[in-house]
């Protein structure tokens, strides 16, 4: 195995679990967080704390970003002190986060202007499969700059996809999904609400899904909104707002209609109007039960 030193921003739900899974496979690791104390666990396993993303990009010229929407990888990627006035030429970024196609575009070519690269992986999984290195990994970039960080890849995920040479292809692959993801979740929610209407009891009824459908989706997100666990939020609701808003502009932008999304979104708004953007996007049957109510 090819030990490498990476720097790594972002130490979220997602990007905490991701370090411990680079340091356990015997990577080094220069890391920036905002939040600096979040950092203490990995510096005891051998991380080091830089000041500035800058910094991070400059010792080792490989860095992950693993943010949360597109205002915190522009800023932590454009801005003075950001990845791209810290990497040489050559250096790498790789994005995990899920952003808009617009924005992936934009960074291959500023990354490109400076001769450096950039390669979107966007990862499928819970913070409970990130802690497992069992997470999904969509790639996308420059051929020889995704094989030299590949090992990367598998420290954190169980299975690696790759979607072509332009990085756009990995966040339109993740926005794909997602949409599919809260489809079901709408499909799920409305189905429940009804069957407990007739005094089935959701899990009675989702047993039966399960034997049909037989995917580890159905059977996980089914659970969550069957017992109405939605906290601690593995993915907030407020966050399955902007991925909805982000394939429906993607979709747009191709003039392909996702009439679904549109009815989803709708859904999304009401819930975080009613204070319940904290919780998981799971959630979403609060708002369908709550529609029950209105008619």
């Amino acid at each position: 195995m090819v030990k490498m030193k990476v720097g790594l921003i972002g130490l979220g739900n997602m990007g905490l679990p991701m370090a411990e899974n680079m340091i356990k496979a015997g990577h080094e690791l220069v890391i920036y967080n905002r939040t600096a104390s979040k950092a203490e666990s990995l510096v005891k396993k051998g991380a080091k704390v830089v000041e500035t993303p800058a910094q991070a990009a400059q010792e080792a010229n490989l860095v992950f970003t693993i943010l949360s929407n597109d205002e915190a990888l522009e800023e932590v990627t454009l801005s003075e002190a950001g990845v791209l006035a810290g990497l040489q030429e050559g250096g790498i970024h790789v994005s995990v986060s899920t952003i808009s196609v617009d924005l992936s575009e934009k960074l291959t070519s500023a990354h490109a202007a400076s001769g450096q690269h950039f390669v979107a992986a966007t990862v499928l999984g819970r913070p409970d499969a990130a802690a497992a290195a069992a997470l999904k990994v969509i790639v996308a970039g420059n051929k020889e700059a995704r094989e030299q960080v590949w090992p990367l890849f598998e420290a954190i995920g169980q299975t690696i996809f790759t979607v072509g040479e332009e990085p756009y292809l990995s966040n339109v692959a993740k926005l794909g999904n997602n949409f599919l993801l809260v489809s079901m979740l709408e499909a799920v929610s409305e189905a429940v609400v009804m069957v407990e209407q007739y005094g089935m009891q959701a899990e009675e009824f989702l047993e039966v899904v399960n034997s049909l459908f037989a995917s580890p989706v159905y059977k996980n997100y089914g659970n969550l909104i069957a017992k109405r666990d939605f906290e601690p939020a593995g993915f907030k609701l407020e966050l399955g707002l902007k991925d909805v808003n982000l394939a429906i502009d993607a979709a747009k932008k191709v003039s392909a209609p996702l009439p679904l999304g549109e009815l989803v979104k709708g859904h999304y708004e009401q819930g975080i109007e009613n204070g319940w953007g904290h919780l998981d996007w799971s959630a979403l049957l609060k708002t369908v039960e709550a529609l029950k109510k209105d008619n």
